[in-house]
């Protein structure tokens, strides 16, 4: 199954492809959107993680990342992809989810809106039985997404990191949604 174009109210997701580097480079630039997770990035590091992006779609068919666009402007990409480390849990049923807008599209809904859709497609077009998505402990924004749309909190977990950023002392966090408590709610 190749990745679908998946449409919500306001934005449309198409599959992440080599048209849109340009954009990952302007997210990616941005030290307020990578303040949670490193560095801004340069074009050259936005390269090696567009190739690692495109590569998300081969490893399970219908996941990968998603462009999203409002009225035709790009306000950032989402993803559902397979579990990558052990302590994620099994492959087999379950996808990461996550997010990355421009800044100047934050607060407006679009993270959860997108994420909603996301969650909707991985568990009706793709049956999957569990969605998780991961964040730092402090990163409140992300958490207050992740409430909304549902998932619950799991889990507080500490990784090692060569260069911590500031907040990685208090760990990583992880909420979840399996399919059923998607289709109750």
């Amino acid at each position: 199954m190749a990745q679908a174009t998946l449409h919500t109210a306001r934005i449309t997701l198409v599959p992440l492809s080599d048209e849109h580097l340009e954009h990952e480079v302007e997210l990616d630039a941005d030290p307020e959107v990578m303040r949670y997770l490193g560095e801004a990035r340069s074009r050259a590091e936005v390269e090696v993680q567009h190739k690692r992006r495109l590569a998300a779609a081969e490893r399970v068919p219908g996941l990968g990342f998603w462009a999203g666009f409002v009225d035709g402007e790009f306000v950032g990409w989402w993803i559902l992809e397979p579990p990558a480390r052990a302590d994620q849990g099994p492959v087999e049923g379950q996808a990461e989810l996550g997010y990355r807008l421009l800044r100047h599209h934050w607060r407006r809904g679009l993270a959860s809106e997108g994420a909603r859709e996301l969650l909707r497609h991985g568990f009706e077009d793709l049956g999957l039985t569990r969605v998780f998505a991961e964040t730092m402990a402090v990163n409140a924004a992300s958490r207050a997404t992740m409430a909304t749309i549902g998932m619950r909190y799991v889990r507080t977990f500490h990784l090692d990191f060569d260069d911590p950023l500031p907040g990685t002392d208090l760990g990583e966090v992880e909420y979840a949604i399996t399919r059923d408590q998607w289709r109750a709610a």
